[in-house]
């Protein structure tokens, strides 16, 4: 038996053993992860800008595409320069780095999209009250708690994975560290600390889950109600990006942690990390930009300005 401590490297996953489809890799991650940085940087830029997006809704939004940025900044990188220079390997200490950052910031997403159900929530069916509940205290309070959370769970998680004894080698089946394949690699008596963990997370988030549905119930039941088929459409214009954001994390990642032992093989498991963890931040900036008709506008006016000054 040999502690995670004197494994000095671990082997991640190879997407291909031939040159030509690990090129094929590179560029397509590379094209991934640049579509990812151009486009939650310019919602980034856009949104501090422009004053009258200094809103809670576009707040809650410019954090989103921070965390969207750390998590593809933290798994692709390395995942390209292994498929570049024809290597599976990280170090325990660059292991345990991109779990850590990983799981805290996807953590602290998935708070964040709870706390924007939320603020759909107030915006449409308590629109009196939304000033007083929301008001720029309250949202840098709900934003640093998303954040906290996420940092405190994934420290306990990070902490609690690394601390395993690991019988079963260094080889991570999977192109990033994540704790279901590292748990693998575990002794089968000495996974069940980390194991009641995920449970009791996959509870919270669950939760979470209830509340959004909840929610959305509510805020479809105002939207319907309204007279007006203007106010109808801008309701569901900033509404229905955060639903489709939500549902592409949760669905793709609850199937990736949740299916069936029966129903997996290493290309599927493969495929479900990649849409879960790669695809939805460089997808994410796109399905607001379609939807929302005031960042689509302030988007045009900074280009211009661009354009204009060079």
């Amino acid at each position: 038996m040999s502690n995670s401590s004197s494994i000095t490297h671990f082997l991640l996953l190879a997407i291909s053993d031939t040159w030509q489809l690990q090129l094929l890799h590179f560029w397509l991650f590379l094209a991934i992860y640049l579509a990812a940085f151009l486009g939650n940087g310019l919602i980034i830029t856009t949104i501090t800008w422009h004053h009258h997006l200094h809103t809670p809704m576009y707040f809650f939004l410019l954090n989103l595409s921070l965390l969207d940025l750390g998590v593809i900044c933290t798994i692709v990188p390395k995942s390209m320069a292994n498929s570049l220079w024809h290597s599976r390997d990280i170090s325990h200490t660059g292991c345990a780095a991109q779990l850590f950052f990983f799981v805290f910031l996807v953590a602290a997403e998935f708070s964040l999209l709870t706390i924007m159900a939320y603020d759909r929530y107030v915006a449409i069916c308590k629109p009196l009250h939304y000033g007083t509940l929301l008001g720029s205290r309250a949202c840098a309070h709900m934003a640093a708690a998303a954040w906290a959370t996420g940092f405190l769970y994934s420290l306990l998680h990070t902490a609690t994975t690394f601390s395993l004894p690991l019988c079963q080698g260094n080889a991570v089946g999977q192109f990033f560290c994540e704790i279901p394949q590292l748990l693998k690699l575990s002794c089968s008596s000495s996974y069940l600390r980390e194991a009641g963990l995920l449970l009791l997370s996959l509870l919270a988030a669950f939760g979470c889950f209830v509340f959004i549905v909840v929610s959305y119930v509510q805020i479809f039941r105002a939207v319907l109600r309204m007279p007006s088929e203007r106010g109808r459409h801008k309701a569901f214009a900033t509404c229905l990006p955060h639903l489709a954001v939500v549902s592409l994390f949760i669905s793709t990642g609850t199937f990736g942690y949740l299916k069936p032992s029966y129903f997996s093989s290493p290309s599927l498991d493969l495929v479900l990390a990649i849409m879960y963890s790669v695809v939805p931040p460089a997808v994410n900036p796109l399905i607001y930009r379609l939807r929302n008709n005031e960042l689509k506008d302030a988007l045009r006016t900074l280009i211009a300005g661009w354009f204009q000054k060079h």
